[in-house]
């Protein structure tokens, strides 16, 4: 199967251990999870804390990820604003079986179009896998220009965009863009309006806790056959009622799918007090997938 053939991408958190080490059984059981519901597997981006672990343990997570013989294709997240150390993770990433990258527009730095061109230019050239650029300014501090976007549209490696700023306005300038690159919704609760503007699919935080849940949520809403909007945009939007993973974490926990709701610093999940609307969510996602099969 193809990139183009997973509409559903799932954010993989990284599961902790209560010392805060990465807990590798945890890890392969989510990733087995997503295995079966046939979502392909972005790891090391946001929602799996990449920011917030050092060298050597992103190097073991691929490793052990790559080690577990998936079905599904494997996408790297790529993030940072240090040119150097992003060129030379891209050529770690070279040597290894994985099938895409996520670039996100650099970090903190606020670069305009120009800067934004040649920063992912450079590291598509770099690459011979396909990248998906990532436009997300509630972290970056940053649109990713639509100029710059239109800019790159030619290029041999430029497969997707992650499009989460939130709107819609902006996800059809980027699908005007780049007619040819595929773009994707990185909001849950967005995925209806997006796909009735283009979108190809949705890289998700939902489906960490509910893979086949939300695997089905995608394909009723490319078909345009989801009668339960309201319901998927009120459970998904739960999953941010903290800094995201706090919230998918926990309720990850209370449905024994990991075992310690431990992140890294700065995040805690002291943040998060009460998981009663999250697991009021939980049981409501669950008796829909079993209407919706």
């Amino acid at each position: 199967m193809s990139l183009n053939d997973y509409p559903l991408w799932t954010a993989v958190i990284t599961p902790m251990n209560e010392d805060g080490s990465v807990n590798y059984t945890d890890l392969t059981n989510i990733l087995k999870a997503q295995d079966e519901a046939e979502n392909g597997i972005l790891i090391l981006g946001s929602t799996g804390e990449a920011l917030n672990l050092d060298e050597d343990e992103k190097r073991k997570i691929l490793e052990h990820t790559i080690a577990q013989d998936l079905k599904a294709p494997i996408m790297v997240g790529v993030g940072g604003s240090n040119l150097t150390d992003t060129r030379n993770w891209i050529k770690y990433l070279e040597e290894l079986k994985v099938q895409a990258y996520l670039l996100v527009t650099p970090l903190y730095a606020k670069p305009g179009t120009i800067g934004q061109y040649e920063w992912f230019k450079d590291l598509m050239d770099l690459s011979t896998r396909p990248c998906m650029l990532y436009n997300v300014p509630s972290r970056t501090g940053i649109k990713m220009s639509f100029k710059a976007v239109e800019m790159l549209k030619d290029h041999k490696n430029l497969w997707g965009i992650k499009e989460a700023s939130g709107s819609t306005e902006d996800f059809a300038k980027y699908v005007a863009a780049a007619p040819s690159a595929r773009v994707y919704s990185g909001d849950d609760a967005l995925m209806p309006e997006f796909s009735a503007i283009g979108a190809k699919g949705l890289v998700s935080v939902a489906s960490n806790v509910w893979a086949k849940q939300t695997h089905r949520y995608v394909e009723k809403c490319l078909d345009s056959s989801l009668e339960e909007k309201a319901l998927w945009a009120e459970s998904t939007n739960n999953l941010f009622l903290a800094s995201n993973p706090i919230p998918v974490k926990a309720l990850m926990v209370h449905d024994k799918q990991i075992s310690s709701v431990v992140l890294r610093a700065p995040l805690t999940h002291k943040d998060l007090e009460d998981i009663s609307e999250l697991v009021s969510s939980h049981a409501k996602i669950n008796e829909w997938y079993q209407s919706n099969k």
